[in-house]
């Protein structure tokens, strides 16, 4: 006679923990498409919009006016107008933005180590 199958599931190291609300929070706005590549591409200073536009690459000027708006509403990033002439407009990092910096150049770090290569615009 053979003897019984036996099952042996591994018990957990550690209970489940429950969702972070404050992870939910940032990533349902970060996790925005384009939204931290804007913020990255403010890094090394202010911006105007073709700046960006070009820094970015593939995104729409209607998505990055979009994204520019919101990442103003939520206090990253300011926008400031030098009336010229001729009219400039600027984009730059409030200092909540400037807060972000470590956590997006290790996002980036991570990624460089951990996810095929891409070029920029291809997301």
């Amino acid at each position: 006679m053979s003897e019984p199958a036996t099952t042996s599931e591994t018990p957990p190291l550690h209970a489940p923990v429950g969702c972070d609300g404050a992870l939910v929070r940032a990533f349902r706005f970060l996790g925005k498409r384009w939204s931290g590549v804007v913020l990255g591409s403010l890094v090394h200073g202010p911006a105007g919009f073709r700046e960006l536009s070009r820094a970015v690459g593939a995104i729409s000027d209607s998505v990055l006016s979009d994204r520019l708006s919101e990442l103003g509403e939520a206090g990253l990033v300011l926008r400031t107008v030098d009336p010229g002439p001729p009219v400039a407009v600027a984009y730059a990092l409030t200092p909540a933005g400037i807060a972000l910096v470590p956590a997006l150049e290790e996002l980036a770090s991570w990624a460089s180590q951990h996810l095929p290569a891409e070029k920029c615009g291809e997301a």
